[in-house]
Parts: structure tokens; C-alpha cells; sequence
């Protein structure tokens, strides 16, 4: 599958940080969506990583 793996998560509860990993590619750029909101890109554009910061507080009004 040219470098895509089954996507995992990654919930740090001590700092509140979820991590969604999407792809093994190497992460050539890193852009702020938000003040929580990362996303990183491989060199063909697609999104290799989120990561939501206060992730708890972001999701809270969603349920």
C-alpha cells in the first residue's frame, strides 16, 4: 500500500494529547490548524499525523 499502515491512536491522559497517526511516510511539513490542532504532511501531500492538544476539553461538547 505504498507506506500506509492500519491507523492507530495514541491518547496521552497525563497531557491531555491524542495522536492519530494516518501513515509510516516521513513527515516533511508540519502546519497549525488551530492553537490544538497539528497536522503533519508527507512530501506527496497527504496527512501523515494529527494531534489534538486538550483533546479531552476539544471533544467534551461534541457528546
Amino acid at each position: 500500500m505504498g507506506g500506509l499502515r492500519t491507523m492507530h491512536t495514541i491518547y496521552d491522559e497525563a497531557d491531555d494529547i491524542l495522536t492519530v497517526h494516518l501513515s509510516d511516510k516521513q513527515i516533511v511539513k508540519e502546519i497549525s490548524q488551530d492553537w490544538n490542532t497539528h497536522v503533519s504532511y508527507a512530501t506527496d501531500g497527504s496527512i501523515v499525523e494529527v494531534v489534538v492538544l486538550d483533546a479531552h476539553k476539544m471533544v467534551r461538547g461534541l457528546w
